[in-house]
């Protein structure tokens, strides 16, 4: 067993929770392990919406390259940042328990408006940097205006209550890992069964080099096989559609008592355009993604 185990993180309040959580985890397995905080791209670059940011990997390429060039053992990361390919030399090893998928709408109370759909008056101001967000927003609600919000949890709920925004999209897990106090405003938690999330929100990604045997060794500990086999149907969809964060799509799978897989998915052309919705359920997830891959597309071809 290694003598110390390396963790590269994002320094945000969320990440570095989901780095302690790690820690805890492989320290209760007799490991000593460090953090090592490491500046992303998306973490520099605060001014622009993820949609109109180029490339891939905006909260993970910086640490994967530290990863890659041995500074770092184990990279852990939000599996919905995570591109569905890993760079060669590196593997996702094992994923973490899956806290509640949804994403919820925050509402500045002064904005609540009873009876309403999603409670928000006739061209709110909602924050999001999501395509994904954006259009499901607009599905609902194509009187909305959704406008760039960009920060850490904190910085977004401050922006709320300071600038012009009547309401906000946070991931529900995010908030409530932290142990956020919302009692000043109004929470609304979608179904993900109808406001869909992002592929695999809610899960950890703990990402290794793919040599480094003995850490991958030590990760199997930790690994949560039930998780892993819903996160990979939606990463597989997100994958053969060629998505990314510049895709308005989401994707939420879940295995039920009998063992039956059931996958929603919505996904759009751009955030401004109709949203394509498909459910489909199986006892395996043999060429289940393929399925969705082909509803989607043949809803778009009507």
């Amino acid at each position: 067993m290694k003598k110390k185990i390396i963790i590269g993180t994002r320094g945000s309040q969320l990440a570095l929770w989901q780095a302690n959580y790690t820690k805890d985890a492989l320290e209760k397995l007799g490991v000593e392990v460090e953090l090592k905080i490491i500046k992303t791209k998306g973490d520099k670059i605060q001014h622009l919406g993820f949609d109109k940011m180029e490339g891939k990997g905006f909260f993970t390429k910086e640490i994967e390259d530290q990863l890659l060039s041995g500074d770092v053992n184990i990279a852990v990361h939000s599996m919905k940042d995570l591109p569905t390919t890993s760079p060669e030399g590196l593997v996702v090893t094992a994923v973490s328990y899956r806290a509640n998928p949804a994403d919820s709408l925050i509402i500045d109370k002064s904005s609540f408006t009873k009876g309403k759909t999603m409670n928000l008056p006739e061209g709110a101001i909602v924050g999001t940097s999501s395509a994904r967000r954006k259009a499901q927003l607009l599905g609902f609600r194509p009187d909305l205006i959704v406008r760039d919000i960009r920060g850490n949890v904190d910085t977004r709920l401050r922006k709320l209550k300071e600038e012009d925004y009547d309401a906000i999209v946070l991931a529900a897990a995010g908030f409530s890992r932290l142990e956020m106090d919302m009692s000043d405003f109004d929470v609304i938690t979608f179904n993900p069964k109808e406001f869909i999330p992002a592929p695999a929100q809610g899960v950890l990604a703990f990402q290794t080099r793919t040599d480094d045997l003995g850490t991958r060794r030590i990760l199997k500990e930790i690994h949560r096989s039930d998780v892993a086999s819903c996160t990979n149907v939606e990463r597989k969809t997100l994958n053969l559609i060629e998505g990314g964060c510049h895709t308005p799509i989401g994707i939420y799978c879940e295995r039920d008592t009998n063992g039956y897989y059931h996958v929603w998915a919505a996904m759009a052309d751009t955030w401004d355009s109709a949203v394509r919705r498909v459910q489909v359920s199986s006892s395996t997830t043999l060429n289940l993604a393929e399925q969705i891959v082909e509803g989607l597309h043949k809803l778009k071809l009507k």
